[in-house]
């Protein structure tokens, strides 16, 4: 391996938080920029704990550790004796260290602290883990990624004060062979009569997200404002607190087709709070809310609001999913955090990959609240319509 610098080395340098998110498509050089900015580290610092981890063993086997001892010997720098093959751990002569294990490992996951940690590929290691390695480590923590689909980070990282988040390409990697190129590029002509293609070109080409096999709701259009129009049918709302957000989403009628516009996103909300908001936004009218929360509806009635629960009955989640996907959807380009969750709320799998009807993946606070009102409109179809002016 010849080592070179690269757009990507240059890039990837010039991040400075705590959490660097490195998201990219393939042969962008997301792993070998990254390695070789921690094992630069490891020979300029000493006693530093580095440690990479990903998804399994095999997987380390054939992706971080090669390349890590590629890297080395082309810097000259590999020293056989240094590397404990059976632990996976490679000892510099200052003291500094890199080693190598898997997210499946409990005993590593909640052993030794760190100074440094690097998860490659984190989209395949569960938030859990990822948390039980964060609040081990004291310095830099390292994340990169095929957007294939939303997941943890874009929840619980992008967009926090202490985390740098960037997106590399194959552009990015000007050593890259030419022919890669050409053949990275044909997805990008083959995408405009495939859909297959066109993904594949959105995630691996661009490194932009892309549609997740398995989603519970695929088939949706952004719409950048409500049409003058449309019909307001009402309001969907899940109640949430510390954890989850309070969530409200509008209704509306177009023609034929549906509209979902996310009025509320906000955690911490007391059923007052909720309420004050309510009469601030001039949401007084047939708002549907979670029939599992009685009492907080109860209190909003008692505030004077016109609200009750969604009937449900067996299996009311997986009817409510299928009713949004038998009808024509539209999210406005204002409701990002219903648009994360559509893009991240998949159906479960079995052990032998069988699709099952169960969703999973992200928490759908806000297609909750959408499933509730679309769920109450199309069970009473002669409840009125309230017009906007």
């Amino acid at each position: 391996m010849l080592v070179k610098k690269t757009i990507a080395l240059n890039k990837l340098r010039d991040l400075n938080k705590r959490i660097r998110v490195v998201r990219g498509g393939t042969s962008a050089g997301k792993t070998i920029c990254i390695l070789l900015i921690l094992i630069d580290y490891a020979i300029k610092n000493k006693d530093k704990e580095i440690s990479v981890v990903s998804e399994s063993i095999p997987h380390l086997r054939r992706g971080c550790v090669k390349d890590f001892t590629s890297l080395l010997k082309s810097l000259n720098r590999y020293k056989e004796n240094q590397f404990n093959r059976s632990t996976l751990k490679y000892t510099f002569t200052n003291g500094s260290y890199i080693e190598f294990f898997s997210s499946d490992q409990p005993d590593k996951l909640r052993g030794a602290r760190r100074t440094d940690l690097y998860i490659n590929e984190c989209n395949n290691v569960p938030f859990d883990a990822y948390n039980q390695l964060a609040v081990r480590t004291s310095g830099t923590i390292w994340l990169d990624y095929n957007p294939s689909n939303l997941f943890w980070v874009d929840k619980e990282i992008i967009g926090q004060n202490d985390s740098d988040h960037i997106t590399l390409t194959y552009k990015d990697n000007d050593v890259l062979d030419e022919s890669i190129i050409k053949e990275i590029e044909k997805a990008k002509e083959k995408g405009k009569t495939s859909t297959y293609w066109a993904n594949w070109w959105r995630v691996y080409g661009l490194g932009e997200v892309g549609s997740l096999e398995g989603v519970c709701i695929p088939d949706w259009k952004e719409i950048d404002n409500i049409p003058v129009e449309a019909r307001l049918l009402g309001y969907g709302l899940d109640f949430g607190y510390s954890v989850d957000p309070t969530t409200i989403i509008a209704l509306y009628k177009w023609n034929e087709a549906y509209i979902y516009d996310e009025v509320l996103y906000k955690k911490g909300m007391l059923n007052r709070d909720i309420s004050r908001f309510l009469s601030q936004n001039n949401i007084n009218e047939n708002i549907i809310a979670d029939s599992a929360e009685p009492k907080s509806i109860a209190e909003l009635q008692g505030y004077g609001h016109s609200i009750y629960g969604v009937s449900k009955g067996r299996d009311s989640i997986v009817y409510g999913l299928n009713l949004m996907n038998q009808n024509e959807l539209y999210v406005t380009s204002q409701s990002k955090n219903l648009k994360r969750e559509l893009g991240g709320y998949i159906w479960a799998k079995d052990k032998e990959g069988n699709t099952l009807q169960k969703p999973t993946g992200l928490h759908p606070d806000c297609i909750d609240a959408a499933r509730y009102i679309l769920t109450d409109t199309l069970q009473n179809p002669n409840k009125g319509e309230y017009y906007i002016y």
